[in-house]
């Protein structure tokens, strides 16, 4: 099966394409590198050629409201390209309970990604993922001060890019579903214990505050970007993650 992956040189993408490739599909990688653009529109028909599906796995370049106008263009361009290609599978990377944070820009912004998608003309498939564990000290840093982070204690449920790549793996490979697929890790924290348990596996000299308005993540309820019920569940925990991170 011929595969099309958009974000291709991305964190999730590059993964995707070696996953794809290693299982014996046909995949072919593009982004803006290799002249491929959803926002002007070059290079997508000819990305889109001969494959049987599609995953974009692109993200924004901010999280500010210039996010809602990237989505939009990108979806709606990658959606007309597909449709004349033929493509039988959209596959989208989104993010578990952003229909649950309206007060959040970039998770609007995903929300009408999805919507485009759920209303294009073309099958799909939404693979909503939590925030992964590789991106618990970027989190951090974005409220760090001096030797003190400080972080609400809003609830995740820290995922492994690999369990993620292969729900889209499985995604671009099977039938696609016209609804949403969620998957997560299998434990829930504060974000603040969260940040405990990083330092205490990477001590830098840091100490963790609670500040329940600290950040992107103190604008979301408690539960809202957890996983709901029937969720795919990773194996790999935070605290298997930390040990083996390289991270100092």
């Amino acid at each position: 099966m011929k595969i099309a992956v958009i974000g291709a040189g991305g964190f999730v993408g590059s993964r995707l394409v070696k996953k794809l490739r290693s299982e014996g599909h046909e995949v072919t990688a593009h982004d803006r590198s290799t002249g491929v653009d959803l926002l002007t529109g070059e290079g997508v028909p000819d990305a889109l050629a001969g494959a049987g599906a599609v995953v974009n796995t692109i993200d924004a370049p901010s999280f500010d409201e210039s996010a809602v106008p990237f989505f939009r263009t990108t979806t709606e361009t990658l959606l007309r390209a597909a449709d004349a290609a033929g493509i039988g599978n959209v596959v989208l990377l989104s993010i578990v309970g952003i229909d649950q944070v309206p007060d959040v820009e970039y998770y609007r912004a995903k929300l009408e990604q999805e919507r485009l998608v759920e209303a294009g003309p073309v099958p799909y498939t939404i693979v909503r993922a939590t925030q992964f564990m590789d991106f618990v000290e970027p989190i951090m840093s974005w409220t760090t001060s001096g030797d003190t982070v400080r972080l609400p204690t809003t609830k995740l449920q820290p995922v492994a890019v690999e369990d993620v790549v292969d729900t889209l793996a499985e995604a671009a490979t099977t039938p696609p579903r016209n609804g949403i697929v969620n998957v997560a890790g299998p434990d829930v924290f504060p974000l603040a214990d969260l940040g405990r348990l990083t330092l205490r596996a990477h001590p830098d000299g840091r100490e963790i505050t609670v500040d329940e308005n600290a950040g992107l993540f103190g604008q979301v309820p408690q539960d809202a970007i957890i996983a709901p019920p029937g969720a795919h569940l990773g194996t790999r925990s935070y605290e298997e993650w930390l040990q083996k991170s390289h991270h100092a």
